[in-house]
């Protein structure tokens, strides 16, 4: 692995799990076998590096939907979505650090002040809420979505009430799993055509 790569996955454990601030260059120094300078030669300073893990995050996020969605197919545009919904669950899993990470509030305290950290979370979210719009209108295209319905307003509902089950499980604030038939229930019910 690139000393490169290995910065980018400690980084991301440390400031999912301790904070950006509970985070010293030290730390990551020790824990990756690299000087501090040569992290710092790759990534400027400690937001540079965490900008780059957001950047990263998000190709991730959109290769795994694009290798989701590969040779797929989907009865309808209803199918689509609950399976979109099942998927970004188990993406939430394999991937926890980085969900974890985005969840975090200090993310949005630098956004308030940094466009480059504002840019990075919408361009990240506004990937995850195409893909759920991209479900609906599809459904309503085949008659088994609601074509009353607004398709981006509704894939930003949808998509929160998702990422919502995703934070009480990172946060261990409930039992997710045993959500899960309820919140297919739900979004089904929101969704589908009369």
């Amino acid at each position: 692995m690139k000393k490169k790569d290995a910065i980018l996955r400690v980084a991301t454990v440390l400031f999912a799990n301790k904070g950006f601030a509970d985070t010293s260059g030290q730390e990551l120094a020790q824990l990756t076998g690299a000087a501090e300078g040569t992290i710092f030669y790759h990534f400027k300073s400690k937001e540079g590096l965490l900008l780059a893990i957001l950047q990263k995050t998000r190709d991730e996020i959109l290769d795994q939907f694009e290798r989701f969605f590969e040779n797929r197919p989907f009865n309808s545009g209803l199918e689509m979505a609950e399976e979109v919904i099942s998927f970004y669950l188990y993406l939430a899993g394999l991937m926890e650090d980085k969900f974890l990470l985005l969840h975090r509030h200090f993310l949005y305290r630098f956004s308030e002040t940094n466009p480059e950290f504002r840019e990075n979370l919408e361009a990240i979210y506004n990937c995850l809420v195409d893909i759920f719009e991209k479900a609906i209108v599809t459904g309503q295209e085949d008659g088994s979505i609601n074509s009353d319905i607004h398709p981006r307003k509704s894939a930003l509902i949808l998509f929160t009430m998702v990422d919502g089950l995703v934070r009480f499980k990172n946060y261990n604030l409930y039992d997710a799993g045993a959500l899960f038939n309820e919140l297919m229930h739900t979004c089904r019910r929101m969704l589908q055509a009369p």
